[in-house]
């Protein structure tokens, strides 16, 4: 069991992956939904502070490189992207675009990015984090509520 805990706490510190695919793969192991849920935010939060501070600097010295330039590229575009969808859903506040925009449990709308994009735009971090750990929260509670739904009907 404490394999699969750990496995659902890694998975949801990949980006892209995150905590919508740790929830599905940790239930799908075994790993009870409440405690996955729990690994699933906490692993998925743990990698935010370090993007916001260091992601954007990362990225734009990488960006000319030769070997990780097309990746610091996608990056970069990626951010800027959800940046500006983050500003277009920005009618209510940037505070609740950003918790919008990590809560939908889409694939590319998760965490990392809602974090690079904030990065990007320069918002402030506490209130960033802040949305971002919201936002975390609620697509947490609807992959959980996904996933214990469909496991449940496969062990039937």
């Amino acid at each position: 069991m404490f394999v699969h805990c750990l496995i659902t706490f890694l998975v949801a510190m990949v980006p892209i992956v995150e905590l919508r695919g740790a929830i599905p793969i940790g239930v799908g192991l075994g790993v009870p939904t409440a405690a996955a849920y729990v690994l699933a935010v906490i692993g998925n939060m743990i990698p935010v502070p370090f993007i916001y501070f260091f992601a954007r600097k990362i990225l734009r010295w990488g960006k000319d490189k030769r070997f990780i330039g097309k990746f610091c590229r996608f990056c970069l575009k990626k951010g800027a992207k959800g940046g500006k969808k983050l500003q277009a859903k920005a009618k209510g506040g940037v505070f609740l675009a950003l918790f919008a925009f990590v809560a939908i449990p889409i694939p590319g709308t998760g965490a990392w990015t809602g974090t690079l994009a904030a990065s990007i735009l320069k918002l402030d971090f506490k209130k960033s984090i802040i949305a971002v750990i919201l936002g975390v929260l609620v697509a947490g509670i609807i992959m959980g509520m996904i996933s214990a739904g469909i496991f449940g009907l496969i062990r039937g």
